[in-house]
C-alpha cells in the first residue's frame, strides 16, 4: 500500500523539515491520465527537494518528512477546502483522471495521514522550527516569456521573522534572492498556515530553482548554503 509520507530520521534536532511535493509517485490504482513523461516534470514534483531534504536532515541531524505521492494525485499544500487540491489542469497539460476523482478517498489515504503526522513529529519537540522546502521551473510552458531570474525565493503568510533573516544572509551567499517570489506566501502557504503560524512555530518557506538543484552538485551546494542560514534563524527564534 503506498505511504502518504516517508520519513527519514537524521538526528534529535528539534527542526523539521516538510517537502509537500517531493515525490512523482502514483499508486497503481490512480489513473491520472497523463503521459507518464509528465511525471517528471515540475507540474508533478518539487524537483531536486527530497535530495535537499536527505542531506539537510543529515548535515542538521533533524527529521524531514516528505509527500509520498505526487501533487497531481493531490496538493498537499492546500486547504481542506481549496479547489486545487486535485488538479485538472497544471501548467496548461490537462490531468482528465482527476475529474471524476474520489476527493474523500484521497484526503483519507493520503492528506490526512501527511499532515497527522506532521502534528505528531512537532508535538514531540520542546522548541520546534520548521522548514518548508519547495523548488519553482524556471521556465513555465504556458508562460515562457514570464521571467523567473531567481536562485532561490523565501515564502511567507504574517509570520516574516524567519524570512527576514534569511534573505539578506542568502544575499551574502552570492544568491538571487526573491522576497514572496516566484509565488506569494499570502496566497499559497496552506501546510504552514497550518502547522507553523496557527502554532506560533518560527518556520522558514524556502523555493529553490529547479535547474540549480536537479543534480547531486546542486542538491549539495543548496544545502551547505542553506544548513547554516537555517540553524541562525532557528537559534535567534527558539
Amino acid at each position: 500500500m503506498t505511504q502518504a509520507f516517508t520519513r527519514i530520521d537524521g538526528g534529535p534536532t528539534d527542526l523539521l523539515i516538510v517537502a509537500d511535493h517531493a515525490s512523482a509517485h502514483v499508486p497503481e490504482d490512480i489513473d491520472l491520465g497523463v503521459d507518464p513523461a509528465l511525471l517528471r516534470k515540475h507540474i508533478a514534483i518539487d524537483i531536486g527537494v527530497a535530495e535537499v531534504s536527505g542531506l539537510l536532515a543529515e548535515q542538521l541531524r533533524c527529521t524531514a518528512l516528505l509527500a509520498g505521492v505526487s501533487r497531481l494525485v493531490i496538493d498537499l499544500n492546500r486547504e481542506e477546502d481549496a479547489g486545487g487540491l486535485l488538479p485538472v489542469m497544471s501548467d496548461g497539460h490537462a490531468i482528465p483522471g482527476n475529474r471524476n476523482a474520489d476527493l474523500a478517498e484521497r484526503m483519507i489515504r493520503f492528506y490526512h495521514p501527511y499532515h497527522h503526522a506532521i502534528g505528531v513529529l512537532l508535538d514531540g519537540m520542546t522548541s520546534p522550527f520548521i522548514l518548508s522546502l519547495h523548488s519553482f521551473t524556471p521556465i513555465l510552458e504556458s508562460d515562457p516569456a514570464q521571467k523567473r531570474p531567481w536562485d532561490i525565493g523565501i515564502l511567507y503568510n504574517e509570520d516574516d521573522r524567519a524570512a527576514r533573516m534569511a534573505i539578506p544572509m542568502l544575499e551574502a551567499a552570492g544568491l538571487i534572492v526573491g522576497d514572496q517570489l516566484p509565488y506569494s506566501g499570502r496566497l499559497l502557504n496552506a501546510t504552514m498556515n497550518r502547522h507553523a503560524e496557527a502554532n506560533g512555530i518560527p518556520y522558514l518557506g524556502i523555493e529553490m530553482r529547479q535547474d540549480l538543484v536537479a543534480d547531486a552538485a546542486g542538491q549539495k551546494r543548496f544545502a551547505d548554503l542553506i544548513g547554516p542560514v537555517l540553524l541562525e534563524c532557528r537559534g535567534r527564534l527558539i
